[in-house]
């Protein structure tokens, strides 16, 4: 008889915010097992940072703040309502339409690193 052990990884996450100290509000959010805004990943389903809540269209509310496994059952999450998104960390590009219906969300280009 085997043993199974959960190995959870808390190593740095991707942050999506444009600077990691600015301000930004989060909101409670359940992702659910069979969440049609999960992707496969080594076998794993994941809703990954940055992904537009619930669509990528009009009726859009937010954008998921970090990678959510959700292979093993529901998980409470955290929605971004507000704050600067460097938009080159996105999964996907956003539409027209959700970045209208993202009111609180400034979604800014990649930070130039090359020197001035």
């Amino acid at each position: 008889m085997g043993v199974m052990f959960k190995v959870t990884d808390y190593a740095t996450k991707e942050n999506i915010l444009f600077l990691a100290n600015q301000p930004y509000v989060d909101i409670a959010l359940t992702l659910f097992k069979n969440s049609p805004l999960a992707v496969t990943e080594n076998g794993r389903k994941i809703v990954k940072a940055g992904t537009i809540f619930p669509a990528n269209d009009a009726t859009a509310q937010g954008l998921v703040h970090e990678d959510y496994d959700v292979t093993d059952g529901d998980v409470a999450g955290a929605l971004i309502i507000f704050g600067f998104v460097d938009k080159g960390k996105l999964p996907v590009a956003v539409s027209s339409a959700a970045a209208t219906a993202l009111k609180g969300i400034f979604l800014l280009p990649y930070a130039n690193t090359q020197p001035v």
